[in-house]
């Protein structure tokens, strides 16, 4: 009897799959929920938008019938043909960055259709994606965003000293952080003004202590707040002409910027901070040392973005290949730091199209952790070291600043396209791979029902 039971469901739960509108709203709540994690969790839209045509192929629901609109705090979803429509709408409340989603909803996306999952177990497999809890505890959050910063630090030139206070400011400057967002539930905006302001000023205490280096801290100290993968998503997407969810996000990278700044700022008004303007842009050091620092640093904001720990070996060698790559480029071809940082953010976005194979994640997840030591922290300083003292400058200082300025927006520019590299130029041959993969999945369970 029960044997029966469970026949008669399958094959109900079969039939629910291959009628588009068969518990059409039931589907239509899926597939927002699949697009809101992967929205309020650090995607692009790109991915967004394919990981949601893919379950909705995977629920018998035709690319012809699927209509998508997608806004940086806004999914809109239309399954419609000539005889039924149905309309829904999902709000997208918080946006944070949560690899271990993105890659788990990217893998259950392929595994509901390769093990012929059934509409409950694909609402159950989601459920435990969603709430299952974060790999690493904010201790060794924390711990992440100090070693990161710290790395960051030796990649701009300073000594093992400045690397270590660097490592303690940021860690004082995150626990802040969490303290103002977690447990008081203030405006995560106002949480980053005050661990900036945490970080700055305990970095500005540093230069006390012993060490050859002692500006070098204030660079990199609020560094774990630098939003890597907003802007980058913001400038892939436009890009791939999702203009409207890009601009969006520029629009939130340039609070979060803001938020920082005003940090800054209060810490600067309570210290008399040396200028940044003199710290060197190419520091000496050696090959292995900056793989070291840039692969740990890659590791720590993995750590920081909820990596699975089975990828984290894979970032760190990707971050110590883009670094090595780029100063390659810098100190033995003679190119300048914009060619450098877009041949180190290309060829790690291409190694990691081919890792994706075997490591069975998105590129996503791989890149924007690998390529976040590109970040041109002493440029951003010089900038903003210099709006905060406009009144003071000369004309000679002023377009040092401007210059400086330009120099870190290309920079950035260099980091999203070369991270974009492959979708930019490759994107149709990635989008039938996956199509045919896609089509010889549901074909195969196409042919299990019929000889069911």
């Amino acid at each position: 009897m029960q044997d029966e039971n469970f026949k008669s469901y399958y094959e109900e739960q079969r039939t629910l799959l291959r009628e588009a509108f068969a518990e059409i709203g039931q589907k239509a709540e899926l597939l927002l929920s699949v697009g809101q994690l992967l929205m309020e969790n650090g995607a692009d839209t790109s991915q967004i938008s394919r990981d949601m045509k893919r379950v909705a192929a995977y629920m018998g629901i035709d690319a012809e019938k699927f209509h998508l609109h997608i806004m940086y705090t806004t999914l809109m979803l239309n399954i419609s043909d000539e005889h039924h429509s149905h309309t829904s709408f999902r709000k997208c409340v918080k946006h944070a960055v949560d690899m271990r989603i993105i890659s788990g909803v990217s893998r259950l996306t392929w595994r509901a259709m390769k093990e012929h999952y059934t509409l409950d177990e694909f609402k159950g497999e989601l459920h435990l994606i969603a709430t299952r809890p974060r790999f690493y505890n904010k201790w060794i959050t924390a711990l992440a965003a100090g070693t990161g910063c710290g790395s960051f630090c030796t990649l701009f030139g300073c000594d093992f000293n400045a690397a270590i206070y660097t490592a303690i400011s940021a860690i004082v400057g995150k626990l802040v952080q969490m303290q103002c967002h977690d447990r008081f539930g203030i405006n995560p905006y106002m949480s980053m003004t005050f661990a900036a302001f945490a970080a700055t000023l305990c970095a500005y205490f540093m230069h006390l202590l012993p060490t050859a280096t002692p500006w070098h801290p204030m660079i990199a100290a609020a560094l774990f707040m630098v939003p890597g993968i907003p802007l980058i998503n913001g400038l892939s997407d436009m890009l791939n002409t999702y203009i409207i969810s890009g601009a969006a996000r520029i629009m939130h990278t340039g609070i979060i910027i803001g938020a920082m700044t005003f940090g800054i700022v209060f810490a600067i008004g309570m210290a008399d901070f040396a200028s940044f303007t003199q710290l060197a842009m190419r520091p000496e050091s050696n090959y292995l040392l900056f793989a070291a620092a840039a692969a740990l640093g890659a590791t720590s904001f993995a750590i920081f973005f909820n990596l699975p720990p089975r990828l984290l070996y894979a970032v760190a060698i990707g971050g110590a290949l883009c670094v090595c790559t780029r100063n390659f480029f810098i100190f033995e071809l003679g190119f300048g730091s914009e060619v450098g940082t877009l041949a180190g953010a290309t060829l790690v976005s291409i190694v990691a199209v081919e890792a994706i194979h075997w490591l069975h994640t998105p590129s996503l997840v791989l890149i924007v952790p690998a390529v976040i030591p590109l970040v041109p922290g002493v440029l951003i300083y010089r900038l903003l070291f210099a709006i905060i003292n406009i009144r003071r400058l000369t004309l000679d200082e002023l377009l040092s600043a401007v210059q400086s300025g330009v120099d870190a927006l290309l920079i950035i520019l260099a980091i999203a396209i070369g991270a974009s590299m492959p979708n930019i130029f490759a994107a149709r041959s990635f989008a039938r791979r996956s199509k045919d993969k896609q089509d010889k999945l549901l074909n195969e369970i196409y042919e299990t029902d019929l000889r069911d």
